[in-house]
């Protein structure tokens, strides 16, 4: 009997942006040390693994987070709030063909946002 099993491994970036449309303090250029957590989900292999932890950090850092760590987010992501920064996140995952089922990305400690396909 197959079983599956989903994976998570989490990363940090630092990053700015600003948000000219936003009514607060979100308008002018700030930044944050942004947490992302990458679940991938799939069958347990016959070595036991849905993924190795090695392998889904180097997938996510070289696809991901060498792109974004120390930029302007507003150079590469229309509008980035953490919803579209964490859409971003999870197409660029599946474009990289890792088996993501779900993206956490955290601006703050206490403010999330979680995306699904």
């Amino acid at each position: 009997m197959t079983r599956a099993a989903s994976v998570t491994r989490s990363f940090t970036f630092d990053a700015a942006h600003h948000l000219p449309w936003h009514p607060g303090k979100c308008a002018r250029l700030h930044g944050h040390t942004y947490r992302l957590e990458v679940t991938a989900t799939g069958p347990v292999r016959a070595d036991g693994l849905v993924i190795d932890f090695a392998d889904l950090k180097s997938a996510v850092e070289s696809a991901l987070i060498e792109h974004l760590d120390h930029t302007l987010l507003n150079d590469s992501i229309d509008n980035p709030t953490a919803e579209r920064v964490a859409l971003h996140v999870l197409d660029t995952l599946i474009q990289a063909e890792l088996p993501v089922t779900r993206v956490r990305l955290w601006e703050t400690p206490d403010c999330c946002v979680e995306v699904q396909p």
